[in-house]
């Protein structure tokens, strides 16, 4: 399988919630289906099915993650070199020159996309168009509102 790109702070984050669901939310589940199987009969208890419907979610949850894990290429862009350049794991600031309007985005992993911490997929238009390009470079990003032409005035690797 294809390693997936994923930043230091997403693979720890990850792995609190998988600690989370194994240490705590599992044996939570446990108890609570062992609670409901006393209440007597099964096919009518309700908090028994809700219980047991939670607990394959849980499950399913804890194989995702591992999966996740298992499969990522996690990259720490603090240990590497700032030539300027934009790459995985860094935080871009562009001003869009039609409307002179900065945003800062961090390119990070599908998983750890969150547009309102401003934290933008590798494989969405403007980290597409952004990569491997350098501070200072005025570059044209098409997206699904259109072309959107931005300068590139800071790179930080933190």
């Amino acid at each position: 399988m294809n390693k997936v790109p994923m930043t230091l702070t997403g693979a720890e984050q990850l792995r609190k919630e998988l600690e989370m669901l194994k240490f705590e939310r599992r044996p939570a589940l446990s108890e609570a289906i062992a609670t409901a199987r006393e209440l007597g009969d099964l096919k009518e208890n309700a908090e028994y099915h809700a219980a047991r419907e939670e607990q394959g979610i849980c499950e399913a949850r804890i194989r995702d993650i591992e999966g996740k894990l298992s499969n990522a290429q996690i990259i720490d862009v603090t240990k590497m070199p700032n030539n300027g350049r934009v790459i995985f794991g860094a935080t871009v600031t562009i001003l869009n020159l039609d409307t002179d309007v900065e945003m800062t985005y961090r390119i990070v992993g599908d998983d750890e996309a969150n547009i309102k911490e401003n934290l933008i997929s590798v494989n969405s238009p403007i980290a597409r168009g952004l990569i491997g390009k350098n501070l200072g470079d005025e570059v044209g990003i098409q997206t699904p509102g259109g072309r959107t032409d931005v300068e590139i005035v800071a790179v930080d690797y933190i």
